[in-house]
């Protein structure tokens, strides 16, 4: 199923480097593969993007699902990494070197990114890795970057309740995405049920842990919560149980990740429950997604992040027109595109800051503090090796973007551990004091 909405083909570089790849550009003789319009890309046509820089530069991995069932969604992230290197280089690179990209297939198999980790830091010797989309994936790598106390830059919003010294983490936190969600649905629907429904890994279970203790305080109702494994397109069952649990209708609370979206929301229109009736809250559907779905079936449905294409500043519309100079006119950006394209200059500033890349030690204590103007908004490397974001919710439109429907005054400072669970209220983290780290009892 995810193939159907694959971007572009990857050029398989080297016949013993099994699902090893250096990005497109290093081929730039390769033919041209369609864009998400179905016509070659400018950036894979021959010449229009520069060829990979190889020789004495600074090698960084970018691992992501390049196939499988996340591949919906993390492929775009790959191009606004793409794309972020390619300005970098362009401006004369960092520290006078120019930025190596190896890109490593996850597959959307959780031991293969870690077995990809391990091969980036051990044997590419990369300075750092981009990475990731599900926490499932980010789990299945992190001892690895802890034991080698290596450096992994995450960009997807996730559960939180985690703060590792080698991760730097820019997609949202709970408090940034899930919790204002919900604070928002309880003031927009008054007294209205939820449904919860989600992927069956590790995301969706804990964000949906914190969504009923946040329901629980705030005097919201949940009527019934399921999960679907990834990639299974199998929702008719569980539809047909959001039916009957909400006979008069409610919000359906979505975490559902990859290309399961597709059948969800086809079949739940099929099903005549419009979000007239049926509002549905996103937290993994944005507009790459949107537009492989098709707009048809979600307009009017909800999505929360901290970054929309149609967000109206100058460093929003430049991000979004460079991504589309490169990549074709009928793409769009997104949150994660967003975020990751964002963590790719911090870990520029943070490398020329330290005044090294490889002193892992000096990049980790330049980073926090770092700001960026990101199409966001401004955004800030907390000591707890989060960044501070705007909370939007979007509405989606006929041409499937998003309508702004409400944000935060100023950006949320992130909190990863949750302060609606009991098990970790009170508790934060600091790794500018080693007396704090990554988790400490508040005074």
């Amino acid at each position: 199923m995810a193939r159907k909405f694959r971007r572009r083909e990857i050029l398989i570089l080297g016949s013993t480097a099994a699902g090893s790849v250096l990005l497109k550009a290093c081929a730039p003789n390769a033919p041209s593969a369609p864009s998400a319009s179905g016509s070659p890309s400018p950036a894979s046509a021959p010449g229009a993007s520069p060829a990979a820089p190889t020789g004495n530069g600074i090698k960084v991995g970018l691992l992501h699902s390049m196939s499988g069932t996340m591949a919906i969604s993390e492929k775009s992230v790959v191009d606004a990494e793409q794309l972020a290197i390619e300005e970098i280089n362009k401006a004369g690179g960092v520290l006078g070197k120019q930025i190596i990209p190896i890109l490593e297939d996850g597959k959307s198999d959780w031991p293969t990114f870690n077995e990809k980790a391990k091969k980036l830091i051990d044997q590419d010797k990369v300075a750092t890795v981009f990475g990731c989309w599900t926490s499932s994936s980010r789990k299945a790598v992190l001892e690895t970057f802890e034991t080698k106390k290596h450096m992994l830059w995450y960009p997807v919003q996730y559960e939180g309740q985690e703060c590792s010294q080698h991760v730097f983490y820019t997609g949202a936190a709970p408090n940034q995405q899930i919790e204002p969600s919900v604070e928002w649905l309880l003031k927009t629907y008054p007294g209205k049920p939820f449904f919860l429904v989600g992927s069956d890994y590790v995301f969706p279970k804990t964000a949906n842990s914190i969504i009923k203790a946040q329901l629980a305080a705030k005097g919201g109702k949940v009527v019934g919560e399921e999960y679907i494994p990834l990639g299974n397109n199998e929702v008719s069952s569980v539809i047909a149980k959001i039916k009957k649990a909400l006979p008069q209708g409610g919000i359906i609370y979505n975490s559902l990740n990859g290309d399961t979206n597709v059948a969800f929301f086809k079949q739940l229109q099929g099903a005549g429950m419009g979000p007239d009736k049926y509002p549905s809250m996103s937290v993994s559907v944005a507009e790459e997604e949107v537009q492989a779905i098709g707009a048809k079936y979600l307009k009017g449905h909800f999505a929360a992040w901290n970054y929309f294409q149609t967000v109206d500043t100058p460093a929003s519309k430049k991000f979004a027109e460079a991504f589309k100079a490169k990549f074709g006119p009928k793409r769009v950006v997104n949150d994660p595109m967003e975020a990751a394209y964002t963590m790719v200059y911090l870990w520029k500033q943070a490398v020329e800051k330290a005044k090294t890349y490889e002193d892992l030690e000096k990049v980790r204590a330049a980073a926090i503090g770092q700001t960026f103007e990101a199409p966001n908004g401004k955004v800030v490397m907390n000591a707890n090796h989060h960044i501070s974001k705007i909370v939007r919710i979007g509405k989606v439109r006929e041409d499937g973007l998003f309508e702004i429907v409400n944000s935060t005054p100023a950006a949320v400072e992130p909190e990863p551990w949750n302060q609606y669970v009991a098990e970790t209220k009170g508790f934060s983290c600091d790794w500018s004091d080693p007396a704090k780290g990554g988790k400490f009892k508040k005074a």
